[in-house]
């Protein structure tokens, strides 16, 4: 034990404070990130190995050179000095990282609350002073937020409470037409695209980017839907059996989209059947209504549950896709240039539609915007004149110039078709500009058992496709980087750490008239290990 006066432990508890601090911050930046799931956080923190060791090694040789050299003192300044120059030299998480730490109410209420945590501990192993305990300190600080975020459960239950009854006599009060959207992939670009055919025809209001949870729902609702407001479209995610659910009692739809059962959800549902179950929750909800519509891919009907389900409500459901028995039939899809062109026959009439957008897996996602702004009793003449002007969906196979270079953004991609078409795109408008097509990805994630297969078929279809790879994270996607190699061994391949790293290379070595794409950006959470 350390023996000196109430000075020098002052300065020691400050620099603790000011360093455990900036070390929640970080923390508190991946808990956000996968909306503060405690286990999932808990999951990244043993997977990626991201604990302190730096300053929990050099508190245990201060402590030994405390027995032997220095004397208390002179131990107590070196702890203080150790917490300062760490507490300066942390990054922050609010300026820096792809998508940063937002200080919203909620995460204030847990940086609170952890901090709280955080100083009784560093009180209690103040006391002693015995450099060694520190440890405990430095490494209790993950486990602040999460224990802090789990004490504070019943004051998050009552504001949730509070702020949903507001949403809930709001939308009581302007009784909009609600149109649920969900499935595994395409639900963000179906919701983009019909909200822009609304839009153009009534007041219309969406839920904004990837919002679909129940409070982010009923933010938007409380603060967001206009007086006059015709249509709500809400896009509804399935986080496990029950979410939708839950969603469709809270906005209960008078019409309901599902795009599509995929593998993008296999993590968390485990099997197809699992996804189909989910999904159709929405169709459940639906159905329950005299007059509630569902409108639906074709693709989903490969389920058993699902193409049971709508074979007992056939009447109250529109399917959508290529084949003879769609409802509504897409055909002679191309993509140009400056974007797409396909025909879709729906009752009887055959309409001839161009879309700014890039990638034939839009067509579909077109077929169900369509299908559904006509049922919910809008001309199809001004829809079709309506998908003319359909801006491009940020992130989402986003075609734009950077200088002579033509990047695709494709960041918030997160399915393997998706994947696929916007390869095929990138390879297109590089044959068009006689320049290189520069795939950027780490891969997909939440593929679950999938991960393996589903990464060897894209790595054979960017070998194809592609000029140059860069695979970021590579430790993640073996089996994308082993395609490549085996399919195409002259390939040029990049190995990445970081999308800054590959973003760099591309800043540093792209010629005009490449293409580049950016083919999904993982959140820091799945690409950061904290060197700390």
């Amino acid at each position: 034990m350390l023996n000196f006066d109430n000075g020098a432990m002052a300065i020691v508890l400050l620099s603790a404070c000011g360093f455990c601090y900036r070390r929640l911050l970080r923390y508190l930046h991946m808990f956000q990130q996968d909306d503060y799931n405690e286990v999932r956080l808990l999951q990244w923190l043993w997977h990626t190995g991201s604990f302190d060791r730096r300053i929990s090694i050099a508190l245990v040789l201060i402590a030994l050179l405390a027995v032997w050299v220095l004397s208390p003192s002179y131990a107590a300044l070196a702890v203080a000095l150790l917490f300062a120059v760490a507490a300066w030299r942390e990054p922050d998480p609010r300026v820096a990282g792809k998508k940063k730490l937002v200080i919203t109410q909620r995460a204030r209420r847990i940086l609170v609350m952890a901090c709280l945590l955080q100083f009784l501990l560093i009180l209690a192993v103040g006391i002693k002073m015995q450099p060694v305990a520190w440890v405990l300190a430095v490494q209790f600080v993950p486990l602040a937020v999460v224990i802090g975020n789990i004490l504070l459960r019943p004051v998050e239950a009552r504001i949730q409470a509070k702020i949903m009854r507001e949403a809930v006599q709001r939308l009581q009060q302007v009784a909009p037409k609600i149109i649920g959207i969900t499935g595994s992939f395409g639900k963000t670009s179906v919701k983009h695209i019909l909200g822009h055919v609304l839009e153009v025809n009534a007041s219309t209001l969406y839920t904004p980017g990837s919002v679909n949870t129940l409070m982010g729902i009923s933010r938007i609702i409380r603060e967001k839907l206009p007086d006059q407001c015709r249509f709500f479209i809400v896009e509804m995610g399935a986080y496990g059996v029950g979410s939708i659910t839950r969603l469709c009692r809270f906005t209960p739809p008078d019409l309901g989209i599902i795009t599509a059962i995929g593998e993008a959800h296999y993590e968390r549902f485990k099997s197809l059947d699992g996804v189909a179950h989910a999904k159709f929750e929405l169709a459940d909800s639906v159905w329950r209504k005299p007059d509630g519509q569902m409108v639906l891919h074709q693709q989903t009907l490969s389920q058993p549950y699902a193409a049971g389900q709508v074979a007992a409500h056939r009447g109250q459901a529109w399917v959508c896709g290529a084949g003879p028995d769609a409802d509504a039939a897409v055909q002679d899809v191309q993509t140009t240039p400056q974007g797409l062109t396909l025909s879709l026959t729906w009752c009887g009439m055959t309409y001839a539609l161009q879309v700014p957008l890039f990638g034939k897996h839009h067509a579909d996602n077109v077929a169900l915007a369509f299908v559904a702004a006509a049922t919910l009793g809008i001309a199809p003449e001004k829809i079709v004149y309506a998908l003319r002007t359909v801006p491009q969906i940020k992130h989402r196979l986003e075609v734009k110039k950077q200088g002579d270079m033509t990047l695709i953004d494709d960041a918030f991609n997160s399915n393997p078709r998706g994947f696929a078409e916007a390869v095929d795109v990138m390879a297109l408008l590089a044959s068009a500009g006689q320049g290189r097509a520069i795939l950027v990805t780490p891969g997909l994630v939440e593929l679950g058992e999938r991960h393996d297969q589903v990464h060897h078929d894209l790595g054979v279809h960017a070998a194809q496709k592609s000029d140059v790879v860069l695979a970021i994270a590579p430790d993640r996607i073996p089996d994308f980087i082993t395609a490549i190699q085996q399919t195409a061994p002259g390939k040029t391949l990049l190995l990445m750490p970081t999308m800054a790293a590959a973003l760099a290379w591309v800043r540093d070595n792209a010629r005009a008239s490449d293409v580049v794409l950016l083919e999904n950006d993982l959140p820091d959470l799945y690409e950061a290990r904290l060197s700390l």
